[in-house]
């Protein structure tokens, strides 16, 4: 009997490893082989004379802006007593940030010290959420912010440009395309590849980071992949490379490199690519020693960010191509931000998620079912020795499940605090895998059960409809968590 249950548990395995590899891709992202080449290490902009923050006293207001049928508020900050008329910029969000009182406090001031004025406007939200954004038509909506600010008194219109930090990269070069009086465009902490592109990027980094088992990257694709549970987030595939191709106006990238999440070599490259089918090669890229996404390091903006800005704003048209064009520290990406792999079979997220939910509610509901037939007095006995296997196959799959998603919860934590925990990450995968290896090993021994009690004469797995309806509740439950534990991998073999 041993050898038998050690069989069937090795063939389950073997089973469920191979029902892992065929039912999504797998992960094995390509690495960066040309890098862009940084000329110097100081990130002084050439080509006009050095602006620094602190040169005027500011004043500052709270204006409203007039989009299409909606009103938002934006802070309008003017340096005082400046030469006028002054350049300026209007700032495009992030997807953290919505309000002018929370974003680009610091970015806003500064400039506007060094004789810019800047408007940050709140971003509209009615139109804006999670599951549904359109990057177009939020364009249209912050072009209202740009003629406010062409119109305002001692602001000279035809020197006003784009701040757009992160997912307002994939904003700005809409705006700067269909508007070509727009001046200029600062892309901070740019994405560039879609959306998609840029997550898969940014989960794959964060674990890299953190130090997790290369089976773990096998999710990668599939849950960033799939359609996702719901229906929305069309805007996961917005690739900003036709407007890109249309962008005429000089443009300065900056990123942090500590900035894990960002492509920060490729997305550069493919800027630079891109723009030049325009005809356009004014394009500047500076590197931040230890800045994070918002090009801060320890909350300050980074040394040398809110000079560079200026003096290439000020400058301009001379410092749109004054060299140095890449400088500052030399940036790492290991590998490519790629099109993600499409899982095959289990790529609808709403199926994912109803496996899953359907699973965990059957074995929630066969013990009411056994308990049922108990208090309505019908027989709901089990075969003999069949009661301990069942109750921990289904109870073992329910576990393997919490059991996994605390692990990732715990990782994601781990790897968005930039933190190695080796009893965590390595720790917390081997007691997913054994428990549900043990899970495994339960159902080979209610297999093996029930090979016996079929074997005897007039054997029956339960007395009874309701014990019959109990047994095929549990096993079918828990066959679907089964199902998607080999899914997320749990059980991989090197497969």
């Amino acid at each position: 009997m041993l050898f038998r249950i050690a069989a069937t548990s090795a063939v389950g395995a073997i089973v469920l490893a191979v029902l892992g590899a065929v039912t999504g891709p797998d992960w094995q992202p390509q690495p960066l082989t040309d890098p862009l080449q940084v000329e110097t290490a100081s990130t002084a902009v050439g080509g006009a004379p050095e602006r620094r923050a602190g040169e005027y006293d500011v004043a500052s207001s709270v204006v409203p802006v007039e989009l299409d049928g909606v009103r938002v508020d934006a802070r309008l900050i003017v340096p005082v007593d400046a030469p006028a008329p002054v350049p300026g910029v209007v700032f495009v969000h992030g997807a953290g940030t919505g309000l002018f009182e929370d974003a680009f406090v610091d970015q806003a001031h500064e400039l506007a010290t060094a004789g810019i004025a800047t408007l940050v406007p709140d971003k509209r939200l009615d139109t804006y959420s999670t599951r549904h954004r359109n990057y177009v038509d939020m364009a249209a909506d912050y072009q209202f912010s740009v003629d406010l600010l062409r119109s305002t008194e001692g602001v000279d219109p035809a020197r006003v440009g784009i701040y757009a930090e992160s997912e307002g990269g994939w904003v700005a070069p809409v705006m700067a395309a269909e508007d070509p009086e727009t001046a200029f465009v600062i892309l901070a902490s740019a994405p560039v590849v879609p959306p998609r592109q840029q997550a898969a990027f940014a989960v794959d980094a964060y674990l890299r980071n953190t130090g997790v088992p290369l089976s773990v990257f096998r999710a990668i694709p599939r849950a960033v992949g799939m359609q996702f549970p719901g229906g929305g987030f069309e805007y996961a595939d917005f690739d900003v490379r036709p407007w890109q191709e249309r962008t005429t106006q000089p443009v300065f990238m900056a990123y942090g490199t500590d900035d894990a999440s960002m492509p920060v070599i490729q997305g550069p490259q493919q800027l630079i690519e891109d723009v030049a089918v325009a005809g356009n090669d004014q394009v500047t890229v500076r590197y931040y020693e230890g800045a994070n996404h918002g090009i801060k390091v320890d909350d300050a903006l980074a040394d040398g960010y809110v000079r560079d800005l200026a003096t290439w704003v000020h400058g301009l048209p001379a410092t749109a191509t004054a060299p140095p064009r890449v400088a500052g520290a030399e940036p790492v990406q290991t590998f490519l931000a790629e099109p993600v792999p499409q899982p095959r079979w289990f790529g609808d997220g709403d199926l994912v998620l109803g496996v899953v939910i359907a699973g965990a509610a059957l074995l929630v509901l066969a013990p009411l079912v056994f308990l049922g037939g108990y208090l309505a007095r019908r027989r709901v006995r089990l075969a003999k020795g069949l009661a301990w296997p069942l109750g921990l196959f289904g109870a073992g799959c329910l576990a393997t499940v919490a059991l996994l998603v605390w692990y990732l919860v715990a990782i994601a934590r781990l790897a968005l605090e930039y933190e190695r925990n080796a009893v965590v990450v390595q720790g917390g995968w081997l007691a997913v895998r054994l428990v549900g290896l043990a899970t495994v090993v339960a159902l080979a021994v209610l297999v093996e059960r029930w090979r016996v009690v079929r074997a005897e004469p007039g054997g029956a797995l339960a007395a009874g409809r309701v014990g019959y309806a109990g047994v095929w509740t549990v096993f079918v439950g828990a066959t679907l968590l089964l199902v998607s534990l080999a899914y997320w991998g749990v059980f991989q073999l090197g497969i």
